[in-house]
């Protein structure tokens, strides 16, 4: 038996996504933002109110990061999404964040996030609120690597918003193997 929920955005994992960027002063603003995902091999598309700061720093600096919010961040992470830098500018401050600036793109990186997209603006569509931004780089700490140089998704430990509930939750184990077992039922 199954039920009907109606028209919902209901879509797991949806990742917590740090959206960052400069403003006109050079003051970076971060944002949480859940609507985004990977859209081409080196395209990123976030849906992103063109109220928000963020994407008013963005059109003019053409510039943007987009870091994977971790456990270890779940507190800074959901507070850059509850306060507008329309109203506290220096939100970041709150945050115990540190940026620097990315060697790739005019946006900053937030270190204590352990992996980040570098993007450049190609879009953004006021009435869809879709921004598209091309992958510059890929910027990752050390520390999220195996010992064999592969990204470790156990010691990034990143997180999902549950859009029904309100809640976010840390990805869990490994459970198979992509485009290897699938095989089996060939």
């Amino acid at each position: 038996m199954r039920k009907n929920l109606g028209a919902k955005p209901v879509l797991y994992p949806m990742p917590v996504l740090i959206v960052a960027s400069y403003d006109e002063n050079g003051t970076a603003d971060a944002m949480n933002a859940a609507w985004g995902c990977i859209a081409d091999m080196n395209r990123v598309c976030i849906y992103l109110a063109a109220s928000h700061k963020t994407v008013k720093n963005i059109l003019s600096r053409k510039a943007f990061t987009v870091s994977v919010a971790d456990a270890a961040n779940v507190i800074p992470a959901d507070y850059v999404g509850i306060v507008s830098a329309n109203s506290v500018p220096d939100k970041l401050s709150k945050t115990g964040w540190h940026t620097m600036k990315s060697e790739h793109v005019d946006a900053p990186m937030i270190e204590e996030l352990p992996l980040t997209l570098e993007c450049s603006m190609v879009s953004y569509d006021e009435e869809s609120e879709c921004m598209i931004g091309e992958i510059v780089n890929v910027s990752a700490d050390v520390r999220i690597f195996t010992e064999d140089g592969k990204l470790d998704m156990d010691k990034l430990s990143p997180i999902a918003y549950d859009p029904m509930n309100h809640a976010y939750y840390k990805l869990g184990e490994k459970v198979g193997n992509a485009f290897q077992d699938g095989a089996q039922l060939k």
